[in-house]
């Protein structure tokens, strides 16, 4: 009898150094709403409403005209911004972005561009989120042809995998509209879970799961949904899906 204090106090302990987040991914359209109105203040008006500890955005764009967005975003939600452009086209630099509420210790950028086709990138974040490892973060938006996004999985698993064992989250828009294309079968067997992805396209009547959340290792995600608020259903063509991990 006198050993169960004690293994009170470890299942207590184990308990407390859990790290419970909220996380997000979301297409932003370039801020550009269901309505076909520039509005970055519905994205931070969304972004609000989400109140998550990790965001990843997709299509975020820097027009000549509003340059400032991501300092501005910065500046009216209190996230440290990471921001990854790849691309010019009529003026304006389009890419992905990592929005944190914890420090970030290291920003890397990987080139998923196939071909001639359109740019493509991913942001590579390691975040303190005060475990015993970073948090490795990998954000992006794959392209729009099936053989892009066959070479574009490809080269993000191998980037998972070149490193230790570190907590790993990939938050993008996969772009996969093929429940069964291979993209998709590659990410589960890494992942090791499938879990249920809820449509989130297009915004106001979701059909497609083009936007996907994982973790590694497997059990750490507990719960995914969109975010069908009706800002968020006018603020982009796409909604936001969030996630709650546990390491």
């Amino acid at each position: 009898m006198a050993a169960e204090p004690d293994a009170l106090r470890v299942a207590g302990s184990k308990a407390a150094s859990r790290i419970t987040l909220c996380v997000a991914t979301w297409n932003i359209h370039r801020a550009v709403g269901a309505d076909g109105r520039y509005a970055p203040a519905r994205i931070v008006d969304v972004l609000s409403e989400l109140d998550a500890d990790l965001v990843a955005l997709q299509e975020v764009a820097l027009q000549r005209a509003h340059e400032n967005f991501l300092v501005d975003l910065e500046r009216a939600t209190g996230y440290h911004v990471v921001a990854g452009p790849l691309y010019q086209r009529r003026g304006t630099d389009f890419g992905n972005a990592v929005l944190s509420r914890h420090p970030v210790e290291n920003v890397a950028h990987l080139d998923l561009t196939v071909d001639r086709y359109e740019p493509r990138g991913a942001l590579d974040v390691r975040i303190d989120v005060g475990a015993s490892h970073p948090l490795r973060v990998l954000a992006t938006h794959l392209g729009l042809r099936p053989k892009e996004r066959r070479q574009q999985v490809r080269r993000l698993l191998a980037a998972a995998e070149s490193e230790g064992p570190h907590p790993t989250l990939l938050m993008d828009d996969l772009n996969e509209w093929y429940l069964w294309g291979r993209p998709l079968r590659w990410l589960h067997a890494h992942f090791r879970e499938r879990p249920a992805a809820p449509p989130t396209f297009p915004a106001r009547r979701p059909v497609f799961a083009l936007d996907r959340i994982w973790i590694s290792p497997v059990g750490c995600l507990r719960r995914l949904q969109c975010h069908a608020s009706p800002l968020a259903r006018i603020a982009s063509d796409h909604l936001p899906l969030t996630a709650e991990i546990v390491l």
